[in-house]
């Protein structure tokens, strides 16, 4: 098949779940012999326009305005209004631009269209202003999809709930099984000697990387050698190093920048909880990265992750600090290892691509 995938975000361009899994998606079906071009917005103007990678062509486009963190493109409009010579486009995410723009490109054209559902909100505005969205153009641009990818049977559910009418296909967000496990290497940048707390994620506010700093407070009072290491980047990281200081934790916090993905196993494995107190996720690969470490999470009450949780997985409601703190001590005092029964990345790209191909047939 020749796939154009439309995306908004490509890892390395852009750290992240969603943006990584367009990059493996690309690069696996590329190794499978399909002929693979990602048109997306470029986010560095040195980067270049064209660029053959991992198997697969990279076509990046400047965006022009800004627009509640979405990047608008007037370059990726005109080169899918003439991009005619593929069998099925595959966009991400009925959040942006792009993918308003390939649901129009269905609409007026014969390349059949797929959808992938990375998260039904966004961390940029706040819900009512997506639920307005979801009912309105949000809904016309997944029902313009011949298929419509969701992670799970609850998503599947929400989505439809919106009145998308649109065929949908539950496949799960795999992760490398081989590499994600709960037996190897430890990091040697977390270092230590009590209750390891992590935090993987942009430091942004929609993923409140703060109410993890205010949560361990509560922990140091029962491990006072406790740490929280924070891996990822973001503009609130000089707010955040304020916040720990204020509160007298700043030596028991580490700020440890992004590292790189073959880096992250050896990093899950050092931990003994992982913490997620977003307000807005869809299934983050970074639960179930840390699941199939051994590492237990710790996650606001959202009804897509609470689904996702191993046995030793604990929730929240979002904000809620206090409750927040009395679910990490349960799980530190609980111990144990955690095994959310991942699915491989490999049945993910193949279940992925056969339905694609039953939407060119």
């Amino acid at each position: 098949m020749r796939i154009l995938r439309i995306a908004q975000k490509i890892y390395p361009d852009v750290k992240g779940g969603g943006p990584y899994h367009v990059h493996a998606m690309s690069r696996d079906q590329a190794a499978m012999g399909h002929d693979v071009t990602v048109a997306t917005v470029r986010t560095d103007p040195e980067l270049p326009h064209v660029e053959e990678r991992d198997g697969y062509t990279l076509v990046r486009y400047d965006p022009a305005v800004k627009l509640l963190g979405n990047d608008i493109s007037p370059g990726l409009a005109r080169y899918l209004a003439g991009a005619d010579d593929f069998d099925v486009m595959h966009a991400h995410s009925h959040l942006y631009f792009a993918t308003n723009l390939a649901a129009l490109k269905r609409f007026v054209g014969d390349i059949p269209l797929a959808i992938t559902n990375h998260g039904l909100y966004s961390q940029n505005a706040p819900q009512w202003v997506f639920n307005l969205y979801l009912r309105s153009l949000g809904r016309w641009t997944f029902n313009r999809a011949d298929v419509v990818f969701c992670y799970t049977e609850t998503d599947k559910r929400r989505v439809r709930e919106f009145g998308v009418s649109s065929r949908i296909e539950v496949v799960s967000n795999g992760i490398d099984t081989e590499r994600f496990t709960p037996t190897g290497a430890e990091s040697e940048r977390i270092t230590s000697t009590g209750p390891a707390l992590l935090f993987v994620g942009r430091l942004v506010e929609g993923k409140r990387p703060e109410d993890a700093i205010r949560a361990l407070v509560d922990v140091l009072d029962r491990y006072p050698d406790a740490t929280l290491s924070l891996c990822g980047s973001g503009a609130l990281r000089e707010e955040l190093e304020t916040l720990a200081a204020e509160l007298g934790i700043r030596d028991s916090v580490q700020f440890l920048g992004h590292l790189s993905y073959d880096e992250m196993p050896k990093v899950y494995r050092s931990a003994d909880v992982l913490v997620l107190p977003s307000r807005a996720e869809g299934l983050p690969r970074t639960v179930l990265e840390a699941q199939s470490s051994g590492t237990p999470v710790v996650a606001s009450n959202l009804e897509q992750i609470s689904s996702a949780l191993g046995p030793n997985g604990r929730t929240f409601e979002i904000g809620d600090v206090d409750g927040f703190s009395s679910r990490l001590l349960e799980s530190l005092e609980a111990g144990g290892s955690a095994d959310g029964g991942s699915q491989a990345w490999t049945e993910t790209v193949d279940r992925t691509t056969a339905v694609l191909a039953s939407i060119v047939e």
